[in-house]
């Protein structure tokens, strides 16, 4: 408790607390479905385009991830570009760690799933028994930190194993899967707007769903398959639209500063 009070005391700024991720608000969520579009089609976008290979494109993306970490725990505030360039990262990971235990390991996406499903449960007991909290609105330790980007991690991974195997191993096609993440999306909304659920579960599980929900969307974009349908945009177009589309409203919020969180030091949970 020391520790995290000696923390505060630095942090402090005109009695507020600058929280190293952003509001939950609609360009959250926009930015967040398009960071988990990119995971898809650029991961297949480096594999395949360019050559890489799977094993080749995720020692680039870890790589790539370690050092986007490195800055951004190194960071004292919220910085929208250096945050979301973790996200998109992770997003990429996550859908290489999926990826490589079908295609290496043979581990049906049924399995490994229920793998992510598991490390996801993990990560959020420990996350709670050690810190009493799980929201967001509380990320300004390292230790929060590091089980925040944990548990974004999990959540990609789980997202597109579930995106996949509702896409591809049910054959229900990329469309239809949409339509299935965006119904399921508005399900857990309207209960968390209406308070049956509560907030914090409330938001995880809208984020865990906005993965199958971006990966449906890319695919349906880039992909231009008879038995799953798709757009034919390619891997590449489909991968510069939405890299566009988050730059353009990072460097917004970079500008407007209108999702940065300040909270009321007093508020905080410290035990």
């Amino acid at each position: 408790m020391d520790n995290v009070q000696d923390h505060l005391h630095k942090q402090f700024h005109d009695n507020r607390l600058l929280v190293k991720v952003p509001q939950v608000t609609l360009f959250f969520w926009i930015i967040k479905v398009l960071c988990t579009t990119v995971g898809e089609t650029f991961a297949d976008y480096l594999n395949n385009t360019l050559g890489f290979g799977l094993n080749g494109t995720t020692a680039v993306t870890v790589v790539a991830l370690v050092i986007a970490l490195f800055f951004q725990f190194r960071s004292k505030t919220y910085k929208p570009f250096l945050y979301w360039l973790v996200v998109v990262l992770i997003s990429v990971a996550g859908t290489l760690f999926t990826d490589n235990l079908t295609d290496n390991f043979n581990i049906s996406l049924l399995t490994s799933s229920l793998v992510w499903a598991v490390l996801l449960g993990l990560t959020f007991a420990a996350w709670h028994r050690s810190e009493k909290t799980l929201s967001i609105h509380s990320i300004f330790t390292s230790k929060r930190e590091s089980f925040y980007w944990l548990t974004i991690l999990f959540t990609f991974a789980l997202g597109t194993g579930v995106g996949d195997l509702i896409a591809e191993r049910f054959d229900l096609g990329y469309g239809i899967s949409f339509f299935i993440f965006a119904g399921a999306i508005v399900i857990v909304s309207l209960l968390w707007r209406f308070k049956f659920v509560n907030p914090v579960l409330g938001f995880w599980a809208v984020y865990v769903i906005t993965r199958p929900l971006g990966a449906a969307i890319g695919d349906q974009m880039a992909q231009n398959d008879p038995k799953y349908g798709g757009w034919g945009l390619g891997t590449t177009n489909t991968s510069y639209i939405f890299l566009s589309l988050i730059l353009v409203l990072v460097i917004y919020l970079g500008i407007s500063k209108r999702d940065q969180i300040v909270i009321d030091p007093a508020s905080v949970v410290t035990d």
